[in-house]
């Protein structure tokens, strides 16, 4: 069995400059993810641009180099891809960690391929870097299921022509429902709250605001989704219940992350604030 001075699990970012950095001190370290590299980030809508600058996303003192003043989201894979490279870290990609035993200076970390066969590596200290992105926010009404129904947003071509429904009224459902807009599609923005979330990006919202005036993006504020079918979406507000037509939903409510995998690892988080209960390194046997 492989030995690791420390085991990252996850694979974006935070994942690659913690074992950069473990490197770059002498330590080997080892990138344990259960899909590509930067998963979060490849399925980031095609188009988009990050709302900060270039040298906040940069690791292991590696330039971004982008075109603009801000990365895109091909430029981001790009980059990260090269301080892999660069800094030649190992990686276990399309790996599922299940299980994590032992204690803080001696762990075992078992994993699963996609072939379904079991790896087991041991490490000295354990950095849990999963990330929120993989995990929607679900809304947990019937029909959330149904294939057209989508919690991540990627290119609008496809309906060019047709009735599309948003979900949701913070930034990524305000971007979504410009992009499909600009693209030809029939768009319905429904948001459960009185108005647009205050996190919008400073140019994002006067954009989507006008839109919505000059009746070009149709906004349900106050209104809550009570099921989808295969065709519509049925919504409900002061005015009663109405039905929406909907060839494709995008469902943009949110998401969290993976908070029974880091329970399951042994971290007790507080029920209320999900974060770390303790300070002190725990064994993780129950």
């Amino acid at each position: 069995m492989d030995a690791y001075d420390i085991i990252c699990v996850g694979a974006g970012p935070t994942g690659l400059a913690t074992a950069i950095e473990a490197k770059r001190a002498g330590m080997r370290p080892l990138v344990i993810d259960k899909a590509c590299l930067c998963n979060s980030i490849f399925h980031y809508p095609v188009n988009m641009v990050f709302f900060t600058t270039p040298e906040l996303l940069e690791i292991g003192d590696l330039p971004l180099v982008c075109a603009a003043e801000k990365p895109t989201r091909v430029e981001a894979l790009k980059y990260y891809r090269r301080a892999a490279e660069h800094y030649a870290l190992e990686l276990r990609l399309y790996e599922r960690v299940v299980r994590v035993d032992g204690q803080d200076g001696n762990f075992t970390v078992v994993t699963m391929t996609e072939k379904g066969a079991n790896q087991k590596y041991q490490g000295k200290k354990i950095a849990v870097a999963t990330g929120y992105y993989d995990l929607p926010t679900k809304l947990g009404v019937p029909g959330e299921e149904l294939p057209h129904v989508s919690h991540y947003y990627t290119e609008p071509y496809e309906y060019w022509n047709q009735d599309v429904v948003v979900i949701g009224g913070k930034n990524s459902s305000a971007e979504a429902a410009l992009d499909l807009y600009r693209n030809g599609a029939r768009v319905t923005l429904v948001h459960r709250k009185k108005e647009l979330g205050a996190t919008i990006k400073y140019w994002v919202r006067p954009d989507i605001e006008n839109r919505i005036k000059a009746g070009q993006v149709k906004a349900m504020f106050e209104t809550h989704v009570k099921r989808i079918t295969s065709d519509e979406i049925v919504v409900e507000n002061g005015a009663g219940e109405s039905r929406l037509p909907a060839r494709r939903v995008f469902a943009l409510t949110g998401y969290h992350p993976d908070f029974t995998f880091i329970e399951g690892l042994g971290v007790r988080l507080d029920p209320e604030s999900k974060t770390d209960a303790f300070t002190e390194s725990k064994s993780f046997k129950p």
